[in-house]
C-alpha cells in the first residue's frame, strides 16, 4: 500500500519542478533583452581608413619586346682557298680584328711576288724611256732627228708611266687578296659555330664561315598601341621622358635600364601600333640577341593623381566601388573608375575627391550603407619616383 500513496506525491515535484525551471528561463532571457535594448546593439567593427594620395605621377606601360643585335655579321671569304686554321672558340666573345680563319696564303704570296716583279720591271722602263725622251728633245732643238722621232719617244715615255701605274694596282690587288687569307671579326661581339673546318675549301663571297653579332649594348624593339605611342610622343616631345626600364623573363620587375634612341616615322596599319626601339647596355654579355624582353615605357604625365589602395578597391560584377568615411563615421558606398596600378596603390579617375577617407582594410565587416564603424587613421605608401606602371 505505501508505494500506491507514493507515486503520486513524486509525480507532483517533478511537476513543480520542471515549472520553476521554466519561469527562471523566462525571466533570464527577459532580462537579456532588456539589457540589449538598453545599450543599443553591438559595437560598431573598427576599420583602418587612410585619406587619398594626391600628387603629380607619371603613369607607365609595359610592353613586350624582344632583343636583337645592332651589328650582325655573315662572315664569308673574299678569296678562294683551303682553310689551314680557325684561330677562335666557338661561342666566345671576339674583338674587331681578331683572327677567326686563316686561309692557305701561298698561291696569293706567289702572285704578290709577281706584281712587285712587274712594278720593278715597268720602273725601269719608265727611266729608260725618259732618259730616252730627254735626249731627243735636246737632238730636236738641234735638228739632228725629225720631229717624228721625238714625237716617238716621248709617247714611249708616257706609256712608260701607265705601265707603272698599271703594275701598282696590280700589286696593290695582290696584296690586298694575300691579307683576305686572314680572316679577322669585322665588329665585336660574339661569334657562332665555324660552319667550315680546317682542310675545307672556301669559295670567295660563296661560303659561310661563321656569325658575329654584337652584344654591347643591345637594341630593344617593341611595339606600342596608338593611344599610347602617341602620349609618349608627347612626353617625349616635352623632354619629361624618362629611360625605360626593362625586364628579362624570370626576374622580377624591371631592374635594367635602357633609353630610347628611334621611333618609327609610321604607324602599322596592320596592327595600329607604333615600333620602338631602346638601347641596353650588356657589359657582361648575359643578354642574348633574340631573348624576349618587358619594356615598362612612360606613356602619360599627371599633374594631380588620385592613388588609393588596391585593397580598397571592391568589386560588384563589372562595376568598382569604395567604402568612403564621413564626418559621422559611417561608411557610405562610392562608385569609381580606375586606371593604372603601381605595387599596392591604383589610380582613381573618377569617383573621389582629395580630402575622402576610403576604408583600405576591414571592408568585409562592412554589411550595408551607412553602417557606423569606428575608423583607425592609417597612411598610404607612397612609390619611389612617382611613377606608375601597369594595365588600365
Amino acid at each position: 500500500m505505501e508505494s500506491v500513496n507514493e507515486g503520486p506525491v513524486a509525480g507532483m515535484g517533478l511537476y513543480w519542478g520542471l515549472l520553476a525551471l521554466l519561469a527562471s528561463a523566462l525571466l533570464l532571457a527577459g532580462c537579456d533583452a532588456r539589457e540589449q535594448a538598453e545599450g543599443g546593439g553591438p559595437p560598431a567593427p573598427e576599420v583602418d581608413v587612410a585619406e587619398v594620395l594626391v600628387r603629380p605621377a607619371t603613369l607607365k606601360e609595359v610592353f613586350t619586346g624582344r632583343l636583337s643585335a645592332p651589328e650582325t655579321v655573315q662572315l664569308r671569304s673574299r678569296v678562294s682557298g683551303y682553310i689551314e686554321e680557325v684561330a677562335f672558340e666557338e661561342g666566345e666573345r671576339v674583338e674587331a680584328g681578331d683572327l677567326l680563319f686563316r686561309i692557305d696564303a701561298r698561291p696569293y704570296q706567289a702572285r704578290v711576288d709577281a706584281a712587285r716583279a712587274a712594278l720593278e720591271q715597268a720602273r725601269s722602263d719608265a727611266r729608260l724611256a725618259g732618259l730616252e725622251a730627254d735626249r731627243a728633245r735636246k737632238l730636236l732643238d738641234s735638228r739632228a732627228i725629225s720631229r717624228e722621232e721625238f714625237d716617238r719617244r716621248e709617247a714611249a715615255r708616257l706609256g712608260a708611266r701607265a705601265r707603272v701605274a698599271e703594275a701598282k694596282a696590280s700589286l696593290i690587288s695582290a696584296e690586298l687578296d694575300l691579307s683576305y687569307t686572314r680572316v679577322t671579326a669585322p665588329v665585336t661581339g660574339r661569334a657562332g659555330r665555324a660552319l667550315v673546318t680546317k682542310g675545307n675549301l672556301a669559295s670567295a663571297d660563296q661560303t659561310l664561315l661563321t656569325t658575329v653579332v654584337s652584344v654591347d649594348p643591345l637594341h630593344v624593339y617593341f611595339d606600342s598601341n596608338e593611344s599610347d605611342a602617341l602620349n609618349a610622343q608627347r612626353l617625349m616631345n616635352e623632354g619629361k621622358a624618362p629611360s625605360v626600364a626593362v625586364g628579362m623573363s624570370g626576374e622580377s620587375g624591371f631592374p635594367h635600364a635602357g633609353r630610347l634612341d628611334f621611333v618609327d616615322n609610321q604607324m602599322n596599319p596592320d596592327t595600329g601600333t607604333l615600333r620602338y626601339r631602346a638601347v641596353l647596355p650588356n657589359p657582361n654579355g648575359i643578354f642574348k640577341p633574340g631573348q624576349f624582353a618587358r619594356v615598362e615605357m612612360p606613356v602619360a604625365r599627371l599633374e594631380q593623381a588620385i592613388l588609393i589602395s588596391r585593397k580598397a578597391v571592391l568589386t560588384d560584377q563589372d562595376r568598382r566601388y569604395v567604402y568612403v568615411v564621413g564626418e559621422d563615421n559611417t561608411a557610405a558606398r562610392r562608385a569609381v573608375k580606375t586606371g593604372r596600378e603601381l605595387d599596392d596603390l591604383v589610380v582613381v579617375r573618377e569617383g573621389l575627391e582629395p580630402g575622402d577617407r576610403v576604408i583600405v582594410n576591414g571592408t568585409q565587416k562592412v554589411f550595408m550603407p551607412g553602417m557606423p564603424v569606428q575608423p583607425n587613421t592609417v597612411s598610404l605608401d607612397e612609390p619611389a619616383g612617382g611613377d606608375l606602371a601597369g594595365q588600365p
